[in-house]
């Protein structure tokens, strides 16, 4: 059987806690293809050390998406965006417009990456003209994963997409080590923070492309582009 493989690298912002009394949570930020998977990285590996050089930052420190300014942000997406099999994907959630509290942040977790690939990342692939079984590769920031749940993202979206040949394979990083997903983590801030306080990426989101992101709202149904 023929395979294709999508590399997805997910992180997420906000928070899910119970007791947290942020209104919003996203998860999300961006998949390819395998010809485009070390072109993207690298892109933005570069621009990254480019960056701690300029602010004086230790190599092996991390950038967070909050300690870019606005331009500095533009100018990596820039670079990335137009890549040909890029594509950012997230999902925010926003809590108060949920009829029932999230009991298990956990459980809460697995379902929110099924409706981000429900949602925002089989759209954009258009399946329907795939005729290759997909094998999606998952790459997630494992800094709120407790040791014992490691398995129960990979063994939850197989039952839940069991009626298809897709598989997933779910491996977990240090984002310290991974410019995959330091990358995801300024994608789903980006737009975490447009449903926040807009004025805090207002002109890194008039800058982003709407073919190259699709993001919605939860518990909206609809996905729309940028």
């Amino acid at each position: 059987m023929i395979k294709i493989e999508i590399y997805v690298y997910l992180d997420e912002s906000g928070s899910i806690h119970k007791n947290s009394k942020t209104r919003y949570f996203a998860i999300g930020g961006y998949f390819c293809f395998n010809q485009d998977k070390m072109k993207i990285k690298s892109k933005y590996r570069k621009e990254n050390l480019k960056l701690k050089k300029i602010k004086n930052i230790a190599l092996e420190k991390e950038i967070k998406s909050y300690d870019m300014e606005q331009t500095e942000k533009i100018k990596i997406f820039n670079k990335i965006q137009d890549i040909d099999t890029f594509q950012g994907c997230v999902k925010v959630f926003d809590k108060q417009a949920m009829k029932k509290e999230i009991v298990d942040s956990n459980i809460f977790f697995n379902y929110a990456v099924k409706v981000l690939i429900n949602d925002c990342i089989i759209p954009a692939l258009n399946i329907q003209n795939i005729n290759e079984t997909i094998d999606f590769v998952i790459s997630i920031d494992n800094r709120n994963i407790r040791v014992g749940e490691l398995n129960n993202l990979e063994t939850y979206l197989k039952t839940e997409f069991c009626v298809y040949d897709d598989d997933f394979k779910i491996t977990y990083y240090d984002s310290k080590t991974n410019y995959g997903i330091q990358l995801a983590d300024l994608i789903v801030n980006t737009f975490y923070n447009k449903y926040k306080d807009i004025t805090i990426v207002n002109d890194v989101i008039s800058e982003l492309k709407p073919k190259n992101f699709r993001v919605s709202l939860f518990p909206r149904k609809k996905c729309n582009k940028k």
